[in-house]
């Protein structure tokens, strides 16, 4: 029997199989420097940031109708469970798209049909938390703010920051954040990955519910003290961390110093076919570096911005786990 597992860190543009790609490009009529499945998978290989985010423009501007968004998430959900998935916090990035033209209501209908479908077929409890880009105009991020209120009852639960740390401040998106959090929804931004603690200390003035990434806070002992003491969930991902250039290697990851100062940590695969990964390797990776299934586990549950009845949901499947 596969543990059961939660992942809260994945992003869905970023798990789509460079086979699949090639399909969506080709019925869009999409065009991409590569039109193999070897020439996607060199496409996707990580040299510096600049390039990663010319790489996810390109590639995610084949995704262009409901229908791609919807199968990208039931694929993924499939995949997921194969590896014991039970409850996923799904990130997906609105205004790239709609800059580049998609309908806000072809990108929130498209995913959260795919929610609904996931469930159905492949047994995976699927919530969204839509990002915003370091970046984006802010009126485009208040934009995503009010379209992810209003699906708030189709499974929108939070919404997220992403992008370079290094190029923009999280500041410029307060308002953003306040008329998602007006709207129901949760903060779960990234911090703390390609910049160090600064910015993590930065986001926590900010008041997240979770962190993405967020390890770089073992740079400051007052900045880890302040997540021990909110009890505060941190996303990691071992692999992406690593590909990414953040982390030096496996072996020097700061996963063993989190978990040593009580740090709660969920596993995660970021963009798995980006990086070559899935949910087992990274679970086999975590537990090489101490953090067990079941801690995993709790740190989701504790972790997840979720209604009360599916994190009692959840609580109930801790038994599942040896």
């Amino acid at each position: 029997m596969t543990t059961p597992k939660i992942e809260l860190h994945v992003h869905l543009e970023g798990a789509v199989p460079p086979a699949t790609l090639l399909e969506i490009a080709r019925r869009n009529g999409q065009s991409l420097p590569a039109d193999t499945v070897e020439g996607v998978q060199e496409l996707y290989q990580f040299t510096d940031f600049a390039k990663f985010v010319q790489v996810w423009i390109m590639t995610t501007n084949c995704l262009r109708t409901a229908d791609d968004f919807r199968q990208i998430l039931v694929d993924y959900a499939e995949v997921a469970a194969g590896h014991g998935a039970v409850y996923l916090e799904a990130i997906f990035s609105p205004g790239e798209r709609v800059q580049r033209g998609v309908p806000w209501e072809d990108l929130y209908e498209g995913y959260t049909d795919g929610i609904v479908e996931a469930r159905e077929r492949h047994g995976v409890v699927v919530r969204l938390t839509p990002d915003l880009y370091r970046g984006m105009p802010v009126d485009v991020a208040e934009d995503v703010a009010r379209w992810s209120a209003r699906y708030r009852e189709r499974g929108i639960v939070g919404i997220g920051l992403g992008g370079n740390e290094k190029a923009s401040s999280a500041l410029p998106y307060a308002k953003a954040f306040q008329i998602a959090r007006d709207g129901g929804l949760a903060l779960v931004p990234h911090a703390g990955e390609s910049a160090g603690a600064e910015s993590v200390r930065e986001m926590l003035g900010l008041d997240p519910d979770r962190l993405r990434h967020g390890f770089r806070a073992v740079e400051d002992s007052g900045v880890l003290q302040e997540i021990v003491d909110r009890g505060l969930v941190l996303d990691v991902c071992p692999t992406s961390n690593v590909r990414t250039r953040s982390v030096p290697s496996l072996a020097e990851h700061p996963l063993p110093a989190l978990i040593a100062a009580g740090v709660p940590c969920t596993v995660n695969t970021d963009d798995p076919a980006m990086f070559n990964t899935d949910l087992a390797q990274e679970h086999r990776i975590a537990a090489d570096l101490g953090l067990g299934a079941r801690e995993a586990f709790q740190a989701g549950i504790a972790g997840a911005v979720c209604d009360d009845a599916t994190r009692a949901w959840l609580t109930e499947r801790l038994s599942d786990i040896g």
